[in-house]
């Protein structure tokens, strides 16, 4: 309920010390040889949020002190919470309001998988939530939450003893704006996958920003159990997301585009009316969720939706060696280019350092990917076949399966839906 209302309060002018925006810039020109203001950003996750600051390595201490004032003194004035209330409510509108509607049916794909527990509550603010949000509120949710215990300062680009002594500086011993730091209500939850379905009913025929006219499509993403990142068999079901790939019905094609994926080969090469068909993984501390999601017409809803299920059930068939060679080739490759930016490296080490006390190497990771067999494709995906299904329906959904049909489809051999009969169209 508080997090994008939180993360809208807890920005980089939003503190004691730089005062918006004069003195944070000012902050930032003291550790850059050049005219410039450096980076600085907040990443908001489904279990993680991240503050960071790209700047030279000879302002380490004042980029540290700045993240620390940041974090540990937020103003949260009267004025910036209601400025944040106005931001966060126009964010919702154009929610509702977008194309594309990946990030509004991965919220319902979690709600379906995780009925009303953890990473299955609602990550962005009901509407209704907005205006009950206050200082107090939020110090509550700081006091609980932002404790030395759940935190982690990564640095890439800087000596490690100089990084310790600026933490040493700026983090020990320093009193944050909500008082005590003793925790008094976390939420150790353990996520349980339960299955289900959610259906949003919406006219879909007047989504176009321009004069041109876009096409009215239903939306469906079918999920299903994974396993977490702390589990050995996250690789070998990053290889099989990676295998399944997928896009648009557009592409410009060229290397490395994934035109090669199943999704591509067996969906959108075969089948001229389907829009989208895309696979995406979301991995988590303690379980995950590999799901499709596709978009046509809606009067080929039934069919596209099984298309997905019979896609599902040959991930726990035969794997061929050439494109599993592929999947594991183009997986490394993705990781690699993208360890070559540093942002992402030092999210990186904050992530794995915060969920796991370490960090892998690139070339540790790589070494478990080629280690890939055929069978481990097989196994996971048997296992994943053995869960109950999430359904996330959005648009026109008068020819929508039942969720018993599409479970009844997961469950069979080939993948095909139970045949329905009407006496009268």
């Amino acid at each position: 309920m508080k997090q994008n209302i939180l993360v809208e309060l807890l920005t980089f002018w939003k503190s004691w010390r730089f005062r918006p925006p004069v003195d944070l810039t000012a902050g930032m020109k003291s550790c850059l040889p050049w005219k410039s203001t450096g980076v600085f950003v907040t990443v908001r996750r489904q279990d993680t949020t991240m503050y960071a600051v790209s700047a030279d390595s000879k302002g380490l201490d004042t980029v540290v002190g700045l993240l620390a004032d940041v974090v540990l003194h937020p103003r949260l004035t009267d004025e910036e919470i209601e400025m944040a209330r106005m931001a966060i409510q126009f964010e919702l509108e154009d929610l509702n309001m977008r194309p594309d509607p990946e990030p509004l049916l991965t919220e319902m794909i979690h709600e379906a998988a995780y009925r009303e527990n953890t990473v299955g509550l609602h990550r962005f603010c009901p509407t209704e939530n907005i205006a009950k949000i206050d200082r107090e509120m939020l110090h509550s949710y700081l006091r609980n939450y932002y404790s030395p215990e759940r935190m982690v300062l990564a640095g890439v680009g800087v000596e490690h003893g100089h990084l310790v002594e600026c933490a040493r500086k700026h983090l020990l011993g320093t009193q944050p704006a909500w008082g005590s730091p003793a925790a008094v209500a976390v939420d150790r939850s353990v996520a349980q996958y339960t299955g289900g379905v959610v259906k949003l009913e919406r006219d879909m025929s007047n989504v176009s920003l321009g004069p041109a006219p876009f096409p009215e499509l239903t939306h469906i993403m079918i999920g299903l159990e994974s396993c977490s990142f702390l589990e050995g068999d996250f690789i070998p079901f990053a290889v099989l997301n990676m295998m399944m790939g997928g896009g648009g019905s557009f592409s410009a094609g060229g290397p490395g585009k994934g035109m090669f994926t199943r999704l591509y080969l067996n969906v959108l090469n075969r089948h001229h009316w389907m829009y989208n068909a895309t696979a995406y993984h979301h991995s988590y501390e303690d379980t995950g969720l590999l799901c499709i999601h596709a978009s046509a017409d809606p009067r080929q809803v039934r069919e596209m939706v099984e298309i997905i299920t019979k896609e599902f059930i040959s991930m726990a068939g035969t794997v061929d060696v050439v494109e599993l060679e592929r999947a594991k080739t183009q997986l490394m490759s993705m990781l690699m280019m993208n360890l070559e930016s540093r942002p992402v490296i030092f999210e990186d080490v904050g992530r794995q350092v915060l969920a796991t006390r370490s960090r892998k190497l690139p070339h540790e990771l790589c070494a478990l990917i080629r280690n890939v067999k055929s069978e481990d494709i097989r196994r996971v995906a048997s296992k994943m076949l053995r869960r109950k299904p999430a359904v996330a329906a959005l648009g026109d959904l008068a020819d929508l399966p039942s969720y018993e049909h599409i479970q009844a489809a997961l469950s069979s051999r080939d993948g095909r839906l139970p045949r329905t009969y009407r006496l009268f169209r």
